[in-house]
């Protein structure tokens, strides 16, 4: 930053003077370019929910395209040329600019404007990201569901213009900070994945039964049972409703669970109420599928979810869930799929006879420690990847915030 207090100390030591957007440019609305024209080669083409969902601050060449009799008749932005995103739903979204710097003119559709000035492209691209942009356009934002902002209000906007130079450093030094953002959510996300591949690894490695692993029957470790046959009226509080959409990855997506209440809960665990320990399957529709119920509150089984009860003198009930979810007990289920006019499912009458593989309990518990490590390992790197990327984006938008912020000159 000292090489940019340098040139504004040489170059605007008064100050710098702040202007109009429409002082200093033009702004276009692009026409009628729709998704239906957008096609995979041709002339360049840009269309305003791009600049939402694909388009950073600046770009240099298009992820789509339209026919050139077609873009004939269309507005475009030259090189240099803001395309701002009019619409959205989310106000801050709204006004969302990118600079084109490609080598020839792009179309430009609808619910868009053509920006075409006399600023540094990156550097006024950039000013639309900053506070003072936002705090000023806020004040001009209308619409209900659908929020906009006119080109009149845009022009109103006030900038500060420092000299080109200035601009040019700015633009660079927010490029760089641009740039190590992205290598560090490239680094994390790399690290996440070598990880969850590593746990990949080690699962299919542990869960592979050896010579030293004794055959057995499902039966012989664990109850089988079945749940309800009907889906029940859902709550908001009450004992947990464990359906087959919680199950994710051997554990309850509890986000995922509703309630049933306590005038219905005897009837709905007559068959059989879950407990700490259980294994929970589903035998129709998301096959192969099982999580571990590790509370001990009151829960009931949904429609299409069946119970594994561990004998805990055969099986560890942590290692049942997993090896459930192993190689060799997802191939069995395969074979054992029956498929139906509705739905696939497993015959869960037998499925106490299919045979399965179990090591001694002490390796048991053994290999669930080492997953489980893994499983703790993979999860604090996905919970703390968006917190590391959100630590320094807030870090580069007060850095980027602070190099537009100047002292205006007296006028």
């Amino acid at each position: 930053m000292s090489r940019i207090d340098d040139l504004i100390q040489e170059l605007s030591p008064g100050g710098v003077e702040f202007k109009a957007l429409g002082d200093l440019g033009t702004f276009i609305r692009g026409n009628g370019l729709q998704k239906s024209d957008l096609t995979d080669e041709g002339f360049p083409a840009i269309h305003y929910g791009q600049v939402h969902t694909h388009y950073g601050t600046w770009a240099t060449e298009t992820i789509s395209f339209t026919s050139p009799d077609f873009a004939a008749k269309l507005r475009k932005a030259e090189p240099g040329d803001l395309v701002i995103a009019t619409t959205s739903e989310d106000d801050q979204a709204v006004g969302k600019a990118v600079a084109w710097l490609g080598e020839a003119a792009t179309a430009v559709s609808g619910d868009a404007f053509i920006y075409h000035h006399s600023l540094d492209p990156k550097y006024v691209s950039y000013f639309f990201q900053s506070q003072q942009f936002q705090g000023q356009k806020m004040r001009s934002i209308t619409g209900a569901k659908v929020r906009r902002i006119s080109g009149d209000s845009l022009a109103k906007i006030r900038i500060p213009v420092p000299p080109v130079e200035v601009q040019r450093e700015i633009a660079r030094v927010l490029d760089s900070f641009s740039a190590l953002e992205m290598e560090l959510e490239t680094a994390l996300k790399t690290e996440l994945e070598a990880r969850r591949i590593q746990r990949s690894h080690y699962w299919n490695a542990l869960l592979t039964p050896s010579t030293s692993w004794r055959r057995t029957t499902l039966g012989q470790i664990a109850e089988v049972f079945d749940g309800p046959h009907a889906t029940p009226r859902k709550t908001a509080t009450g004992p947990w409703y464990l359906s087959i959409s919680s199950l994710e990855n051997g554990r309850f997506n509890l986000a995922s669970s509703a309630h049933i209440g306590e005038d219905q809960y005897d009837t709905w665990v007559r068959r059989i109420a879950p407990r700490l320990g259980d294994t929970m399957f589903s035998y129709e529709t998301r096959l192969g599928q099982a999580a571990y119920w590790d509370r001990d509150e009151p829960a009931a089984l949904g429609r299409r979810m069946g119970l594994l009860r561990p004998n805990k003198s055969e099986v560890d009930p942590r290692f049942l869930t997993l090896v459930y979810l192993g190689p060799e007990f997802q191939s069995l289920i395969r074979s054992k799929t029956v498929s139906g006019a509705t739905v696939d499912r497993i015959p869960i009458a037998n499925m106490a006879s299919w045979p399965i593989s179990i090591p001694s309990i002490p390796e048991q518990r053994r290999i669930v420690s080492v997953l489980d490590n893994f499983d703790a390992l993979v999860n604090d790197l996905s919970s703390s990847l968006p917190a590391e990327l959100t630590a320094r984006r807030i870090q580069y938008e007060y850095y980027r915030d602070k190099l537009l912020t100047f002292e205006e000159a007296e006028v």
